[in-house]
């Protein structure tokens, strides 16, 4: 069967998707030539400065299942995954039910194909919903009925915004994101999030970075510096030791530890109301 015999309706395969790029930094098979293309043209960039893009998708990864395990270990029983992605293994729902029976997923994204498997894949699971949204409208994520009548607000719960925020070019728009977000956490509630570091990228880099994921379905991504991506917890109070990179986040690590965050690609933390 050809590749585009696979297509779903309304979706262009010619266009890459940061979601389908992902899943191809991870391995996954569900990507077009499109994706693959311009997933290797940012990982031809991270290799000229030192950085491996498969790597640094797979130790993401990893953080997302230490953090969700952290959480339901914890106690938290529903988790609200904003920007979800394409299912892999060791999905949020799979994790947090691993360590806290009875949790309740919302999953949300903006890419047709993401939904499509999502929905697939939970089609007879009724403690996880998948359903449309966009980060850029946190407000409309959680007043959606469905979220509503899915989840109990007056318990607590986590947002995940792991690896997504990035994809808002704007700093100014990204901040807002982030308080709206942090807002609407009721106590006891956490914010899970990482996110492109700037690190050693060079103007070049930037530039050509940029350049790739202009034509991608979010039209643009920007890396940030470390005081801005700590920003983003103020006034929650962070977990373990606070915003690292990625591959270094574990409950227990060392605040005062040494840690290589030049290349590291992505930082991360997990901050509790």
């Amino acid at each position: 069967m050809a590749e585009t015999d696979r297509v779903p309706a309304g979706i262009n395969p010619n266009v890459p998707s940061v979601a389908r790029m992902y899943d191809y930094y991870l391995g996954g098979r569900d990507n077009f030539a499109s994706d693959r293309e311009a997933a290797e043209k940012m990982i031809e960039i991270g290799r000229r400065l030192g950085n491996d893009a498969r790597q640094i998708a797979r130790a993401n990864r990893g953080f997302l299942g230490r953090a969700v395990r952290l959480l339901a270990e914890a106690g938290v029983r529903q988790f609200i995954d904003i920007g979800a992605g394409l299912p892999t293994q060791d999905n949020v729902h799979q994790v947090a039910r691993r360590h806290g029976s009875g949790s309740r997923v919302v999953y949300v994204d903006n890419d047709p194909i993401v939904l499509t498997h999502a929905r697939a894949l939970l089609a007879r699971d009724t403690d996880v919903l998948a359903m449309e949204g966009d980060l850029k409208d946190p407000d409309a994520i959680l007043d959606d009925p469905r979220v509503a009548e899915h989840l109990d607000f007056s318990e607590p719960y986590a947002i995940l915004l792991v690896a997504v925020l990035h994809f808002v070019p704007d700093g100014e728009e990204a901040a807002a994101i982030a308080a709206r977000v942090r807002a609407r956490l009721r106590p006891g509630g956490y914010l899970v999030l990482s996110h492109l570091y700037a690190g050693n990228a060079t103007e070049d880099a930037t530039i050509k970075g940029k350049q790739v994921y202009s034509g991608t379905t979010t039209g643009g991504v920007a890396g940030r510096g470390y005081d801005e991506i700590v920003s983003y917890f103020d006034g929650l109070h962070l977990l373990g030791p606070g915003v690292v990179p990625v591959a270094s986040w574990t409950p227990d690590a060392d605040p005062k530890g040494s840690y290589d965050y030049v290349k590291s690609g992505i930082l991360a933390g997990v901050g509790r109301v």
